[in-house]
């Protein structure tokens, strides 16, 4: 028997790319036009994230928090949990998430304004490449249009736009960003390392 430390991450990963993006690509088609009022929600939320009147950050909390439901269930526990046995802690990870959203962003107490700040910039632009920019890398990645993966619909685009947005955010306290940002963080992380495994 091999030692454990001559295994790889692409030892433990228990389907084939074909198989994920086939899953991926179906999913669209089933959901269709999903992907359309998903785009619509995330451009309002860009524009919430803007607005600096009391109620703005409450109702971007919100539609963050339903996101990330839609994201458990439709993908993770209805679909991923097919082909990968972690696919239902994932969604009790991004269910965790929603709570959050809405504990510490929909229920919070309003802050005074701060001025702006480069990590409210680069919160601006992570939000922007989540919501607009990412379902665009499947042109760069030679991939056909219908493996695109959409902000509320997939894991790593929701991540990254809440990351952004939570960075961005103007009401929340540095305990309650580190708070929201936890989960994000880790979910591009398992991203991440499941497409690097695709390509070794």
């Amino acid at each position: 028997m091999s030692e454990w430390w001559t295994y790889g991450l692409s030892d433990f990963l228990m389907f084939s790319p074909r198989t994920y993006w086939r899953l991926i690509e179906n999913y669209n088609q089933t959901i269709w036009p999903a992907q359309a009022v998903a785009l619509a929600a995330g451009l309002v939320l860009l524009w919430l994230a803007a607005d600096w009147r009391a109620n703005g950050g409450r109702w971007m909390a919100g539609l963050l928090a339903l996101a990330w439901l839609c994201v458990a269930w439709a993908f993770h526990w209805e679909r991923y949990a097919s082909i990968n046995w972690a696919a239902p802690y994932m969604t009790m990870a991004f269910a965790l998430q929603a709570f959050l959203l809405v504990v510490l962003g929909v229920l919070r107490r309003d802050a005074p304004m701060p001025a702006a700040s480069i990590v409210q910039g680069m919160g601006w632009f992570m939000a922007g490449v989540g919501i607009v920019l990412y379902p665009l890398a499947v042109l760069v990645s030679g991939r056909p249009w219908a493996q695109a993966e959409v902000f509320a619909v997939m894991p790593e685009p929701t991540a990254l736009a809440t990351l952004g947005l939570v960075l961005a955010s103007h009401g929340l306290s540095p305990v309650r960003r580190w708070a929201l940002a936890i989960i994000p963080v880790l979910s591009l992380l398992l991203g991440a390392a499941t497409l690097w495994t695709f390509s070794t």
